[in-house]
């Protein structure tokens, strides 16, 4: 046997970069393959964590629910219609927009794409922030008729459809105590699975609106859980 015969032999400038290649894009597919993994089980169980779903999407014409609730006082079902006949909340048409935006808001630009919008005739493609699953039947109208109201606040309900629970109640309420009487508006009712959305400048979902949260909920205010009130 003659000595190094069976020396390695060094690799080639090319062979290292290839290798320092194939392992970058193999650290960037590992790390995707996490992020994605994150996302999917954060969301299977509540919402998503990553890639800034906390604030909500970016919407073709930035809505500012600030300046329409807070500082003007509109109320929800002003421009969500439906919410207390229908299934549906609905959203409000670019010719309801236009009815203020057709003389307020000259020279901002949100405002010139609504009326280009409206021009054109077309509809604003809003980016949906809510959605359950395809083959749940949320009703909106069964839910803002049995909050809204006069309410008595206790910790847990006895007698039924009087009542609201403490933990909804300061949601509309923060101040609420049990034992007092509060007189829920239709508008305040949206606020228990939406959150305070008339606070927020851009929408984003507050409450996971998973099976479990919906199931949980209907316990706790006496409604019922049997599979047909929301699969049907």
């Amino acid at each position: 046997m003659i000595p190094g015969d069976f020396q390695l032999q060094r690799p080639s400038r090319k062979k290292l970069m290839l290798l320092v290649l194939l392992g970058g894009v193999g650290l960037a597919a590992f790390a995707g393959i996490v992020l994605v993994a994150i996302f999917i089980i954060s969301a299977w169980f509540g919402r998503p964590v990553i890639f800034g779903f906390d604030e909500g999407p970016a919407q073709p014409i930035a809505f500012p629910h600030t300046r329409h609730v807070e500082d003007l006082g509109l109320d929800c079902t002003f421009c969500h219609r439906n919410v207390e006949k229908g299934a549906a909340a609905t959203i409000p048409s670019v010719g309801l927009c236009m009815t203020c935006h057709i003389t307020v808001g000259d020279g901002l630009a949100e405002v010139e794409k609504l009326r280009a919008t409206f021009e054109a005739g077309q509809a604003i493609d809003w980016v949906r922030v809510h959605r359950v699953p395809d083959h749940v039947h949320f009703v909106h109208e069964a839910h803002i008729n049995r909050f809204s109201g006069t309410k008595q606040i206790v910790d847990d309900l006895s007698t039924g459809p009087d009542q609201i629970r403490l933990v909804d109640a300061r949601k509309i309420e923060p101040s609420a105590r049990v034992g007092e009487t509060i007189d829920v508006a239709a508008s305040q009712v949206c606020t228990i699975c939406h959150g305070n959305v008339g606070a927020m400048t851009t929408v984003s979902q507050v409450r996971p609106l998973k099976m479990n949260d919906c199931v949980d909920c209907h316990r706790d205010n006496a409604a019922p859980t049997d599979c047909t009130t929301c699969h049907y």
